[in-house]
């Protein structure tokens, strides 16, 4: 554990700790300062060392110098071995921050010039401004409108690439309540500068006490469903025996077969690429008479038919969709 001094306001050497993963990283980072700084002392040390004791004053003829096979050994294995080290660490917490636990609540980010979008579940939404609940996994599905953006909040010390048309995402959970930084950190323009914002940790009561203020449109999958009537989905995809088009109740997460005989998971951006060029993964027995909705449907629109596609739950199925607001007290 890194010690809480060096994050201390009032000696702010690096900034907070507040999230779980922070002080791995920071872990790691202050491993890598050390071992630099002790190999930069000990050759520094050596050369000047050598340079004294070898000088020609002291060694007005070279003499040759035999090698040593355990000496050789030594200086090959010991640095392969920090460098396996290095690696099996860094390779771990990788993956670690890279894939989110299941049980995330899951909030959905749109990065814009010079903005931040938010959308919650439930159907708040909020510009350069994140509402979180300490102590809870949190999954960021963030995708840019515009050009490529970068979501930094220091404090937690995640960092993730907001790219057009593809969705990416990253998860933490807070430590600690406070409001904390949020920076684009990948330059995107004139007002790169100006793309701030910050992530409010608060106490799960009263998260849940800001939940509950209210939304004018209703959760986001009840937005994505009025679109997914509205829009004429409803007509091909009604999960009945004939349809034009295929049943989607229940297949988020599964694999489909396509007509070119491959096989693709349904997730987030194969459902938002099949809305917007649904000729690029036919799925099989259909034809390829579905519309594209380019230009037609906004990004955050496209966010809510995603979470109700998500939340789609085969016929005759009472479980709750996966795009429901949870409960207080109660993970998604």
């Amino acid at each position: 554990m890194i010690p809480d001094h060096l994050f201390s306001p009032h000696f702010p050497f690096f900034p907070e700790q507040a999230s779980t993963v922070a002080w791995q990283v920071d872990a790691l980072y202050f491993f890598l300062v050390a071992l630099t700084i002790f190999f930069t002392v000990l050759v520094s040390a050596m050369v000047i060392g050598f340079s004294i004791k070898y000088r020609k004053e002291k060694n007005p003829v070279a003499t040759q110098i035999e090698g040593s096979v355990p000496l050789e050994i030594f200086w090959t294995v010991v640095p392969l071995g920090i460098s396996l080290l290095i690696y099996v660490w860094a390779a771990t917490l990788y993956f670690h921050m890279e894939r989110p636990p299941k049980e995330s609540m899951q909030i959905y980010v749109v990065g814009k010039q010079w903005m931040w979008k938010v959308q919650h579940p439930t159907g708040q939404r909020e510009i350069n401004q994140l509402h979180i609940p300490v102590g809870r996994n949190v999954r960021l599905t963030m995708i840019s409108q515009d050009v490529l953006h970068s979501f930094s909040v220091p404090e937690f010390r995640v960092k993730h690439e907001v790219i057009p048309g593809r969705y990416t995402e990253l998860w933490f959970q807070a430590t600690k309540p406070g409001t904390y930084h949020l920076f684009c950190t990948q330059y995107c323009g004139t007002k790169h500068s100006g793309m701030i914002g910050e992530v409010i940790a608060m106490d799960p009561n009263a998260y849940e006490v800001w939940l509950s203020g209210g939304t004018e449109g209703g959760s986001l999958a009840s937005t994505g469903e009025k679109l997914f009537t509205s829009l004429g989905c409803i007509t091909c995809h009604s999960g009945e025996s004939g349809a034009r088009g295929p049943n989607l109740n229940g297949q988020f997460g599964h694999p489909q077969k396509l007509s070119d005989g491959t096989t693709v998971v349904m997730d987030e951006n194969y459902i938002r690429e099949s809305i917007l060029t649904p000729q690029a993964k036919i799925v099989a027995g259909f034809g390829p008479i579905m519309p594209t909705f380019s230009g037609q449907v906004s990004e955050e629109s496209l966010i809510a038919l995603v979470a109700y596609v998500k939340g789609l739950q085969p016929a005759g199925s009472t479980a709750v969709p996966a795009a429901a607001p949870a409960k207080q007290g109660k993970t998604q």
